[in-house]
């Protein structure tokens, strides 16, 4: 039997923590031969090189298509999505896979998504039919579920965008998020461990804080973030407390994200700043925190699973499904004391985990082994559901 060949492309540290369990049984399979491909901020140096982490899990990584990911301006983001499609394109010629994997939706992963479309190779969507608002995520992540033929989603209301979306239900698949294997299979660091690697000291109280730019918002979200900053001021002043920072994505507006973030942390000696801290170190601080802190969907998707209480700030995750141990707040300084509060009050009894129960990898993997053929699937059609 012909091995089929199935490339997944990944472009950030966050999304590729998510396609790794999937990796991991397409490498391990007897019938898939998995090649990857690497762009985006994975290979700069501001976000931590994080092409490295997919290297020391053992992954060949076939292609790195550098597209300047530095740069946060409107032009120099169009410019990156053109350098992507461009790469992206003439690598997948080169490896020639009968499909290709992409998840979520960030502008390269769509720039990705539109190389392969032209290359004629079939489309594995994963995390479609969420919906927010704020980020122009929101938006790319649909047009990704028009170009990809399967679709793997998290939750029954995100199958159901989909299929509204008109496409085929034959291939259309709940299974969850891989966030859940995550959080329960992972070989975690004890709190030393993580004190030596992070070369920091972690206190009894620990804050981990990750804010995003809204995209689609005039400040990027400057206010948003200076409430957060503020509140955040008054976890700091609490005796034996740690805050860790993680920076923001390479998205528009990042990068005068982080530089406020190195301004706030530099006075402020229990306060530290990482460019990355890697899958296994991030779930390992998130499970020994006592609170996660900002905009960012792994406090909605991970730390539940961790059983670490979230306070999701502002408008970039607003509509996204969320179990109860996720506090909103509007984006103000008020808003996000209180559901801190409540966030340190909370207490994990009977709290109902909507993301599945740790195997959507398994699923994924069945689902891809069950299609005879790829090739018949990149001439789709829309699904009228009247």
């Amino acid at each position: 039997m012909n091995r089929k060949k199935i490339c997944v492309i990944t472009g950030s540290r966050a999304e590729y923590g998510l396609l790794q369990p999937v990796m991991r049984k397409i490498k391990n399979s007897e019938i898939f031969d998995l090649q990857v491909i690497a762009t985006g901020s994975h290979l700069e140096k501001e976000f931590g090189y994080t092409y490295r982490e997919i290297e020391s899990d053992s992954f060949l990584i076939d292609r790195k298509i550098e597209i300047h990911a530095n740069s946060s301006s409107d032009v120099a983001v169009a410019n990156s999505m053109s350098l992507c499609l461009i790469g992206v394109a003439s690598a997948l010629k080169e490896l020639s896979p009968d499909l290709a994997i992409v998840l979520g939706d960030r502008y390269e992963i769509l720039a990705a998504a539109q190389a392969a479309m032209v290359c004629h190779i079939p489309i594995a969507h994963i995390g479609g039919g969420d919906v927010a608002v704020g980020t122009y995520d929101n938006i790319i992540r649909h047009c990704i579920t028009k170009l990809a033929s399967i679709h793997f989603v998290t939750h029954q209301d995100a199958f159901n965008r989909v299929l509204q979306l008109g496409e085929n239900p034959n291939y259309i698949y709940n299974v969850g998020s891989t966030c859940v294997e995550n959080a329960r299979s992972a070989s975690l660091l004890t709190k030393k461990a993580l004190e030596d690697q992070l070369e920091i000291s972690l206190g009894r109280n620990i804050a981990v804080v990750t804010f995003h730019p809204l995209t689609m918002s005039v400040d990027d979200g400057a206010d948003e973030l200076e409430a957060l900053l503020g509140s955040i001021d008054l976890i700091c002043k609490e005796p034996d407390s740690t805050v860790v920072f993680t920076k923001a994505n390479a998205d528009q507006g990042g990068h005068e994200v982080n530089l406020r973030l190195e301004g706030f942390v530099k006075d402020r000696p229990n306060c530290h700043l990482f460019d990355s801290l890697g899958y296994r170190r991030y779930l390992s601080l998130v499970k020994l925190a006592k609170v996660v802190v900002g905009n960012s969907s792994s406090g909605i998707y991970e730390a539940p699973y961790l059983m670490t209480p979230t306070v999701d700030v502002g408008q970039r995750q607003m509509g996204r499904k969320a179990p109860a141990s996720v506090f909103r707040a509007d984006g103000s300084k008020g808003s996000i004391e209180n559901a801190l509060k409540l966030a340190f009050s909370f207490s994990f009894d009977n709290t109902e985990m909507i993301y599945g129960d740790g195997s959507s990898s398994q699923l994924i993997f069945d689902a891809l082994s069950s299609v005879k053929e790829f090739s018949p699937l990149i001439e789709k059609e829309f699904f009228d559901r009247s």
